[in-house]
């Protein structure tokens, strides 16, 4: 099991949660509402700040139901929140239809998955295998 320290710095702020006990992601909620235009990006505050550990990372990925049903996924598609990053974790979602879409406080705007992040070691070489 990965233990994560987790601090609510803002009010509203919720900790993540899972839709099921095998669901891979954790949903994030936002602290406040906005109005995503089409073809506008806005930043929406979680309120958390996470001490995610070393030789890991978290990574935030579109929720299915916004990206499909609403077009809203998150502007760089996948956020990396490296372990050494204590900041609060922002959401920039994107809205990539044609209609505006409101995303109130309190609601979940996209997910995070945490991987481990191995140690690496580089050698130049002037030839590699075949494909």
């Amino acid at each position: 099991m990965l233990n994560i320290e987790v601090k609510c710095a803002a009010a509203g702020a919720k900790l993540p949660t899972r839709g099921s006990v095998d669901a891979a992601g954790w949903d994030l909620y936002t602290t406040h509402g906005g109005i995503v235009e089409p073809g506008e990006t806005v930043l929406f505050h979680t309120g958390l700040e996470m001490a995610i550990p070393h030789g890991w990372c978290g990574l935030i990925y579109a929720r299915s139901g916004l990206s499909i049903k609403k077009g809203l996924a998150p502007a760089n598609k996948v956020g990396v929140i490296d372990a050494d990053y204590r900041g609060e974790i922002i959401v920039a979602l994107h809205n990539h239809g044609t209609e505006p879409h409101y995303i109130n406080a309190g609601d979940r705007i996209a997910q995070m998955i945490f991987t481990p992040v191995p140690e690496v070691e580089w050698f130049e070489v002037d030839n590699l295998s075949d494909t």
